[in-house]
């Protein structure tokens, strides 16, 4: 069942995997259905390498498995996906990740603040959620308040999840904390560790594609 939307998720976790967003066999993905609302997710502890369309799980929003391959399981951190689609109404995938520069200041429990432009695109302050075991009930209600202030949000000494209206735009979003994460280290490296100025919501809102410059024919 929901073949297409199977091999849309398969594609995206093999180009984060690809782009050393979730390497190996870390990270997740979940994507949901609009018309059905089920929600199909990437099982656990399969290698992207290895991973293929048959081994996406799917289940409903309480966690009821609906299709699933034998001697496969859904990932570890799907109560944590199924939260934010409770929290977020507005949303239809899940990306998390473990991307280095942006877990490196989850680590540090440090929000990422918006130093240029890209932050605009996931809400500004990648904000952190406090910390929670992977896989437990803890982490999954950490991300809740963090949901609220924008579509990324770092799981402290864990890695960083994003949401989007589809798999595409959440995972555009990860890539984009991942680049503003080593802008933002490098620049408190060539800065003597003191803080680089940051860019107000209220400016990076103003932000427009600049149509009074193209002139046509």
């Amino acid at each position: 069942m929901l073949e297409d939307l199977k091999k849309e998720l398969t594609s995206i976790i093999k180009k984060a995997d690809i782009a050393g967003l979730c390497q190996h066999k870390s990270g997740n993905m979940s994507l949901k259905d609009e018309k059905s609302g089920m929600i199909l997710v990437t099982p656990s502890g399969i290698a992207r390498e290895d991973l293929t369309c048959e081994d996406i799980c799917v289940v409903d929003k309480n966690a009821k498995v609906i299709e699933m391959k034998d001697n496969v399981k859904p990932s570890s951190e799907l109560l944590m996906h199924l939260t934010a689609y409770k929290v977020r109404q507005d949303i239809q995938a899940v990306v998390h990740t473990h991307s280095r520069f942006a877990t490196s200041f989850a680590v540090l429990n440090k929000p990422i603040p918006p130093i240029i432009y890209e932050a605009v695109y996931y809400g500004g302050v990648v904000p952190v959620a406090s910390y929670g075991r992977p896989g437990t009930k803890e982490l999954a209600e950490s991300i809740i308040e963090p949901l609220k202030q924008a579509d990324a949000c770092l799981l402290q000494s864990h890695g960083v999840m994003t949401v989007g209206r589809d798999i595409e735009a959440a995972y555009l979003k990860a890539i984009y904390v991942e680049e503003v994460a080593e802008v933002y280290y490098r620049t408190l490296m060539l800065n003597g560790g003191k803080e680089p100025p940051v860019l107000t919501l209220d400016e990076l809102n103003k932000w427009k594609y600049p149509l009074d410059h193209i002139k046509r024919n």
